[in-house]
C-alpha cells in the first residue's frame, strides 16, 4: 500500500532515505527538531496531556503498564515508544493501534517535504511524523518515550507535560550521556519541568541527589519510590502503598521481579493522575511489552524445539543483567542455558557476570544483517571470563538445536540485544 505525498512510495522506503539525511545515527540536540516542528505548524502544541518518561531501564515497560491502566479505565492513549523490533509501526500507536501503512507513509512523506532536504537525524525526523499523527487523532493522553538520554532527546520538547517518570537509571551509552551516573542523570533528568511532577522509580544514591537537585530548582515535590510510594511482593501479591492508603494487586503479568519495581511507578503515576483500584489492576494485569521476558509460544523455533521452555529478552546493559539475575534465581529448579549475541558497544562483561551463577550453558551468535553485532567468539570468550560454559553457533536456530540435542526439555532464554531480538520476533511472529 502506498500513501499520498509527491514521493508516491511506503513507508519503508522513506524511512530508508530519511537514513540519507545526516551522516550519525546520534547527533543530541534539539536545533533541528524545533526548525522541522516550526515548518511542521507545532504538531507537539496540540497533542493530548503528555507523560513523558526517560530512565536507562524499564521505560517500555513502565509505559505499558501506565497505558493498560488507562485503557481499562476505558481511556483511548497515544503511544511513541523506541526502538521497534519487528516493524516501524510499533513506534507509533494512535488511539490504542498500531499506526496503519497508509497513515505512516502519509506523515512522513510530509516530514521529509517539510525538511526539504536538510540534514536531520533519522530519530529526529521520525519523532516529529509521530507529533503529526499524534495532533489529527483525538485521545485521552500521549505517552512518550525518551530516545536517548532526555535533555537532549527529541521528544523532550513539550513545556507543560502532565506527568513526566524517571525509571532506574544506570550506566549505558557513556559515549554519548557522560562517564558516570551522576552525568547521566543529570541528562535523564533534563525531561523534568518547572511546576511538573515527577514519579521516581528505585535509583542510586548519587542519581538521586542529581534528581533532587533538579526538582527542588524547578520547585516542585517528587513522586519518588521509598519516600511517596512503596511496592513490593507479598505472599504471591503485589502490594503498593503511598500517601492515598494500600493497594494488594496481581502480581505483574510482565514477568521479573523487577517489574514489581516497574508496575509501582506505573501504579504511582496512575494514582497521582487520579485513577482508582481497577484502572491500576488492569496496569498490572493487561500489560503487553514485547522481548522483555517473552515467553516464545509459536513459530520455527517452537515448532524445533516443542518440549524445550524458550524466552526472549532484550536488556543488554548490566542493570539488565542483574534484573535477569534475580529473576533466574527465582525459577524452578531448571538449568538455564543461554543463546546470546550482543552489540560490540555494550558492557558485555558488565551484562553477563550478574547471571553465571544461574546459567549452565551460554551459546554465542552473532546477530544477524547488523553491523555492529560482537563476532560470536568475543561473546563467548566473556562467558567465559564471567565464568560460564561457553560455545558458539552459526545461528539462533543452530544453537537451539545444540542445547535441545542433549536436553530436548531445556530452559533456553534468547538474549543481550533488542536487535537479536527484533529478529527472533520477525522469525517467529
Amino acid at each position: 500500500m502506498t500513501g499520498q505525498g509527491s514521493t508516491g512510495q511506503g513507508s519503508d522506503v522513506i524511512l530508508q532515505r530519511m537514513l540519507s539525511l545526516h551522516p550519525k545515527i546520534i547527533d543530541l540536540t534539539l536545533d533541528r527538531v524545533w526548525r522541522l516542528l516550526d515548518a511542521l505548524g507545532h504538531p507537539e502544541r496540540d497533542l493530548p496531556p503528555v507523560i513523558h518518561a526517560a530512565g536507562t531501564n524499564g521505560k517500555g515497560s513502565t509505559l505499558a503498564m501506565i497505558r493498560a491502566g488507562y485503557e481499562g479505565a476505558g481511556k483511548s492513549v497515544h503511544a511513541y515508544t523506541s526502538p521497534h523490533l519487528a516493524r516501524f509501526h510499533e513506534r507509533i500507536r494512535v488511539a490504542g493501534e498500531l499506526i496503519s501503512e497508509a497513515d505512516l507513509t502519509a506523515v512522513l512523506d510530509e516530514c521529509w517535504q517539510a525538511n526539504g532536504g536538510i540534514s536531520i537525524t533519522y530519530f529526529e525526523i521520525t519523532t516529529c511524523a509521530a507529533f503529526v499523527a499524534f495532533a489529527r487523532t483525538p485521545a485521552d493522553v500521549t505517552l512518550m518515550e525518551t530516545g536517548l538520554g532526555g535533555r537532549l532527546d527529541a521528544t523532550n520538547v513539550f513545556e507543560a507535560p502532565a506527568l513526566t517518570v524517571l525509571t532506574p537509571i544506570s550506566l549505558d551509552h557513556q559515549q554519548y550521556l557522560g562517564e558516570t551516573l551522576a552525568a547521566i542523570a543529570g541528562e535523564k533528568a533534563g525531561i523534568l519541568k518547572r511546576g511538573v511532577p515527577c514519579v521516581v522509580g528505585p535509583q542510586p544514591e548519587e542519581v538521586m541527589e542529581v534528581i533532587e537537585a533538579r526538582a527542588a530548582k524547578l520547585g516542585y515535590p517528587l513522586i519518588a519510590h521509598g519516600q511517596q510510594w512503596h511496592a513490593w511482593e507479598e505472599r504471591g501479591r503485589l502490594v503498593f502503598q503511598d500517601e492515598n492508603g494500600l493497594l494488594d494487586l496481581p502480581l505483574p503479568n510482565l514477568p521479573g521481579a523487577h517489574q514489581i519495581e516497574n508496575a509501582g511507578a506505573a501504579i504511582a503515576a496512575l494514582r497521582h493522575l487520579g485513577f482508582g483500584a481497577d484502572a491500576c489492576e488492569a496496569a498490572v494485569t493487561r500489560a503487553e511489552w514485547p522481548a522483555r521476558m517473552q515467553r516464545l509460544r509459536h513459530g520455527p523455533l517452537v515448532d524445533a524445539a516443542p518440549e524445550a521452555d524458550l524466552w526472549l529478552d532484550g536488556g543488554h546493559n548490566p542493570a539488565a543483567g542483574e534484573a535477569l539475575a534475580r529473576h533466574l534465581g527465582r525459577l524452578p529448579d531448571r538449568p538455564t542455558h543461554l543463546v546470546c549475541g550482543m552489540l560490540n558497544t555494550k558492557d558485555i562483561g558488565g551484562y553477563l557476570r550478574p547471571m553465571a551463577p544461574h546459567v549452565a550453558s551460554l551459546t554465542a551468535v552473532s546477530i544477524p544483517g547488523e553491523q555492529n553485532t560482537l563476532p560470536a567468539e568475543d561473546t563467548a570468550e566473556a562467558a567465559r571470563a564471567a565464568g560460564m560454559q561457553a560455545g558458539t553457533a552459526a545461528s539462533v536456530s543452530d544453537a537451539l538445536a545444540g542445547i535441545i540435542a542433549k536436553d530436548p526439555q531445556a530452559r533456553v532464554l534468547i538474549c543481550g540485544s533488542l536487535y537479536l531480538a527484533g529478529n527472533i520476533l520477525r522469525e517467529n511472529g
